[in-house]
């Protein structure tokens, strides 16, 4: 067999294992290929700090986490070349698997601490880093005992779409020939056509049509509002999760923009007093208002409960993890398992979770509240941690798309109203919910890269215990990087808005602000909108009794719609190609299955990288978005149209790309 050959990802690797089927990853569990080195470990941390630094800047500039997995693999491959011994596939596993923690830190980090210096609550930077440090850490700890449920159990039934494309350019980047060449062009197509389209004033990036007139007219008199975000990282993602996952995502987002906001328009636009816990008038609301104060709250509802869900299906593993740790402690040691499938001992595990929980203790109490309060904060954060680890790990895996922001809303509300009944508010009271939002918050990031790194290893063969030991290394590296510059940028900007007298400039802070907003509202006493949770719940459970998926659907409800449609397109491209694939079957119908896969994960990789060039050079003094500005780009029916045009020349290229001929694929 030619080193080619090994390098090929197995037929069964996307689908559904038959009874008594086996998966046998690209690197066998007898293989004895390098993994952790010091040149894996190494590069790993210096690509960690370096995109730890830049997300962290541009998260709080422009609202716009780097994405870094994607970005760290194509480094990874390039990096390899440039060793007398080329660096193996694991060793670029670990690199990607290192690297990739800067993004779910700094997105916990940057959605939370700020709020803190936003209050004037001024955080000691040791307090910063150690939020970070402890969610990250306790993140990954709570995932370990889940990784065999969802990245074995559920092989083929979940698409793990991230995952998907950063396998893909490791594969290709080791095997070469025509995958490589074909991975390389789509990457290239989607990275300058996002940069374009994200970066400058060509060509409009969002199509909703309102220039025609009924569909004006339906968004002013009932806020029936459509919208499609036409760039290339979507149609991938959708062609990637397939249409039954991408129908369902869509329909949540359906049920939310074009049911539940008219439906409130219709009940509310004649009210001339604002509603809670709207600030105005709903008759004086956009749909994408009504969205934002009304509606997002349902979906976040509906997530939890989804979540709820998701924890109580996988709780015969989690026991079964247990009950592996139960035995270790009667007697002194663990089953051996082969390499690909051995985990962080449980027993050290259960010894992290305590240090953690003490530390965590330790930093809460430091805020002289009582021992109740401490008590009740201590439990709210490990109980929040592990339960949103599991809906963090199941939505990535479906959709891609973690859900930070609503279950950190929710960690502030529940967290502010079981405190307030021990008597906590006020100024401490804030510090308190924002540390322990900070630290779920990192958590759930953190867990939902981890399980991409972990299904990857899983596809490629990599150790897990080897990927989960070094995901410690990248949450202490981003922990420190990440908190040493919200601590510089704080004493250089302002965060959220300008205060009277203050001459720094200002970074937005968008997520924090909102987060400062909720706790200071509900450490005010404010009252919580439990109606509009409990009918996300409701929405959830009804989804459960009929068979259907509640997580992705709520993911749906929760995320802007303009997110969910193009992944449906991808969704319809993927079902079509398969049926010609399965039509012509052999290896006919393989090539087209395998060069769709290879585009769509392109296209994620190319956005990727189109995204990060353009938020770092949004960083760049003197950018302006207008630097590049077509003629038409202000006249929205021609824009729009143009960014049509152009989407569907997307689509035909993943269309006539996959069904091309090609001596080798």
């Amino acid at each position: 067999m030619s080193e080619t050959e090994k390098k090929s990802l197995p037929s069964n690797a996307y689908r559904s294992l038959e009874p008594g089927e086996v998966y046998r990853p690209v690197v066998g569990a007898e293989a004895k290929e390098p993994e952790l080195t010091l040149r894996s470990v190494g590069w790993g941390v210096v690509f960690c700090v370096i995109f730890t630094v830049a997300a962290a800047y541009s998260g709080l500039k422009v609202g716009q986490v780097m994405e870094s997995a994607i970005p760290i693999s194509i480094l990874a491959i390039g990096l390899a070349r440039l060793y007398k011994r080329r660096s193996s596939l694991l060793e670029n596993v670990i690199i990607t698997g290192i690297g990739g923690v800067a993004g779910g830190v700094v997105a916990g980090a940057v959605f939370t601490v700020p709020a803190l210096y936003i209050l004037k609550l001024n955080p000691h930077p040791v307090q910063t880093i150690f939020i970070c440090l402890a969610g990250g850490c306790l993140g990954v700890m709570f995932l370990i005992p889940l990784r065999r449920y969802f990245v074995r159990e559920q092989h083929g039934l979940l698409p793990y779409p991230e995952a998907t494309a950063i396998t893909e350019v490791l594969v290709t980047g080791e095997k070469g020939g025509s995958q490589a060449r074909l991975l390389l062009q789509a990457t290239a197509i989607a990275g300058v056509y996002d940069f374009l389209v994200t970066t400058f004033q060509v060509w409009k990036e969002y199509v909703d049509f309102r220039f025609v007139p009924v569909i004006r007219m339906l968004n002013e008199r009932a806020r029936m509002a459509l919208s499609f975000d036409a760039v290339g990282f979507i149609l991938g993602l959708g062609y990637v999760i397939g249409l039954r996952s991408s129908m369902i995502l869509c329909a949540g987002g359906l049920l939310s923009n074009l049911v539940l906001v008219p439906l409130i328009w219709f009940v509310g636009s004649h009210l001339d007093s604002a509603v809670y816990p709207a600030a105005i008038p709903i008759a004086k609301m956009t749909a994408v208002q009504i969205y934002r104060n009304y509606v997002r709250f349902v979906g976040v509802g509906a997530i939890a409960t989804a979540g709820i869900f998701g924890i109580v299906k996988s709780l015969r593993v989690v026991a079964g993890s247990f009950g592996i740790a139960l035995r270790v402690f009667r007697k002194g040691e663990a089953a051996a398992a082969e390499r690909t499938d051995r985990d962080i001992s449980m027993t050290a595990i259960l010894a992290g979770v305590v240090i953690g929980a003490i530390g965590v203790a330790l930093l809460l109490g430091n805020l002289r509240v009582s021992f109740a309060v401490l008590a009740a904060g201590l439990l709210l954060t490990l109980v929040f941690s592990f339960f949103f680890t599991s809906v963090a790990a199941n939505a990535i895996a479906t959709t891609a798309r973690n859900p930070v922001s609503g279950m950190t809303m929710l960690t502030i509300i529940l967290s502010a109203a079981v405190l307030l009944r021990f008597g906590l508010s006020g100024t401490t009271g804030m510090f308190f919910v924002m540390a322990i939002a900070g630290m779920v918050c990192t958590a759930l990031s953190v867990s939902g890269q981890a399980i991409t790194d972990l299904k990857t290893g899983y596809w490629l063969g990599s150790t897990p215990a080897a990927q989960e030991k070094v995901k410690f290394l990248g949450v202490i590296a981003a922990a420190i990087f990440a908190g040493l510059t919200i601590v510089m940028l704080a004493r250089t900007f302002q965060f959220g808005e300008a205060a009277a007298g203050d001459l720094r400039p200002v970074l937005a802070s968008p997520q924090a602000s909102i987060m400062k907003a909720l706790v200071e509202g509900f450490m005010s006493h404010q009252p919580i909108a439990y109606l509009l949770f409990g009918t996300g719940a409701v929405i959830a459970v009804i989804l459960e009794m009929l068979g259907q998926p509640s997580l992705i659907f709520a993911l749906g409800m929760y995320l802007p719609l303009e997110l969910n449609t193009p992944a449906l397109v991808g969704g319809f491209l993927s079902h079509l190609l398969n049926k010609r694939a399965d039509k012509a079957g052999g290896e006919t119908g393989d090539r087209v299955r395998a060069r769709g896969v290879i585009i769509a994960s392109g296209l994620m990789a190319g956005g990727a990288l189109g995204g990060v060039l353009g938020a770092a050079l949004r960083l760049v003094p003197g950018y302006r978005e207008e630097l590049i500005r077509t003629p038409f780009y202000a006249k929205e029916e021609i824009s729009q149209i143009v960014s049509a045009v152009l989407f569907v020349g997307l689509c035909l290229y993943v269309w006539f790309g996959s069904l091309r001929k090609e001596k080798e694929i």
